[in-house]
């Protein structure tokens, strides 16, 4: 077998479902997957995924270092990883059973989520490089509230993901606009 998924006792315990560790498991029919989601899917999905698993990796690294100083200490470039992967982890790797959109989601509907998940990222890391940014203010906006109930979007609605991506970057846009007071269209 080439497919190998690490069971996670911690995942199991946090009752996050499936309690499959992302990071431990692996598959080395990869490029036949990648084929496959580049033809079927859409071609950047190969791309997302990878990055997604990055900010994961990433993640688990400063784990350790917010135990041990807080993620309050952190640079908003590694806030902005953690909060990031904390999307990918409840909104998108978190399944809930009792939830008839969620149980069988599409391939399609999965990168669509995925998708908006890293637009915040894509959106705001420019932002928060900026030395008297304050990642706080990111936290804060109203659009974040909706990425957890875009699960919840059915899958033949992809506009309404496609809206949801453009709010994303209007808003952060607009935070950006405003912390170098550049006067933005409404």
């Amino acid at each position: 077998m080439k497919v190998f998924w690490a069971l996670d006792a911690k995942l199991a315990y946090k009752r996050h479902f499936p309690a499959i560790n992302w990071l431990n498991s692996y598959t080395l029919y990869q490029d036949n997957i990648d084929q496959y989601l580049r033809k079927e899917v859409a071609e950047d999905y190969p791309a997302l995924r990878d990055q997604a698993m990055s900010l994961l990796q990433q993640e688990a690294k400063l784990e350790e270092l917010v135990r041990l100083v807080g993620a309050d200490s952190l640079s908003n470039r590694d806030q902005l990883v953690l909060l990031v992967a904390k999307m990918l982890r409840e909104d998108f790797l978190f399944q809930d059973y009792l939830n008839p959109e969620d149980v069988p989601t599409p391939l399609r509907k999965q990168y669509q989520l995925l998708k908006t998940i890293l637009t915040v990222f894509a959106a705001a890391k420019d932002l928060v490089e900026q030395e008297d940014f304050e990642i706080g203010s990111l936290k804060e906006l109203a659009i974040l509230e909706k990425i957890p109930r875009a699960k919840q979007i059915p899958a033949d609605k992809e506009d309404d993901f496609t809206d949801l991506q453009d709010e994303i970057e209007a808003q952060i846009a607009k935070l950006s606009a405003a912390k170098l007071k550049i006067p933005t269209e409404a």
